[in-house]
């Protein structure tokens, strides 16, 4: 018998759930297409941003 075993992780629905709300938010005051385009690639990498942000709360 073969036995699959599934290993994910809740992380991954948290990293989608985070993009659809960048997304939305960075997209949503956008004012041009071109901006829409760079809110959707933000929107890619906001964990960077989060990360970033951190960093100077801390004075990292």
């Amino acid at each position: 018998m073969n036995k699959k075993i599934s290993c994910e992780s809740s992380s991954s629905m948290g990293y989608i759930v985070g993009f659809f709300g960048a997304a939305t938010y960075y997209i949503g005051g956008a004012v041009t297409f071109w901006a829409g385009v760079i809110g959707f690639l933000k929107a890619l990498v906001w964990p960077a941003f989060l990360v970033y942000e951190l960093f100077i709360f801390l004075g990292m």
